[in-house]
């Protein structure tokens, strides 16, 4: 739903409303001058997310580790221990990690086998 808010020009303003409410932020009614300017003052600062406990060190060397990882995220957000947004960015990078290590993986395999032919190769 939109905001009911009428700008000077006549036009409505057409930002979304919040929930419970017919206006959006700025023009609720029930928020006060003094609060909309302090959050437009920080810009959205609020919404950063801060690490209150660090996690234990996890050391991800192999695609299980990787498996581990994910099982304990996915344990702490249904606990509610886990800010889904910490979640979501540990499974992202998690993503990236298990492309590195299939990489890894593969040029180990690529290298032996090289070493491989070359033993056959330097046989004849």
């Amino acid at each position: 739903m939109k905001c009911k808010h009428t700008k000077e020009n006549g036009e409505q303003c057409n930002a979304n409303a919040m929930s419970e409410s017919e206006f959006c932020y700025l023009h609720n009614p029930d928020i006060s001058e003094e609060t909309k300017k302090e959050a437009q003052a920080r810009g959205g600062s609020n919404r950063a997310v801060v690490v209150k406990e660090p996690l234990p060190e996890m050391p991800i060397k192999k695609m299980p580790d990787v498996a581990l990882l994910l099982a304990d995220t996915i344990s702490r957000v249904r606990a509610g221990k886990m800010d889904t947004r910490i979640a979501t960015t540990l499974g992202y990078l998690a993503g990236h990690l298990t492309k590195a290590l299939e990489a890894s993986e593969l040029e180990e395999r690529f290298e032996k086998l090289e070493k491989l032919v070359n033993e056959q190769v330097n046989k004849r």
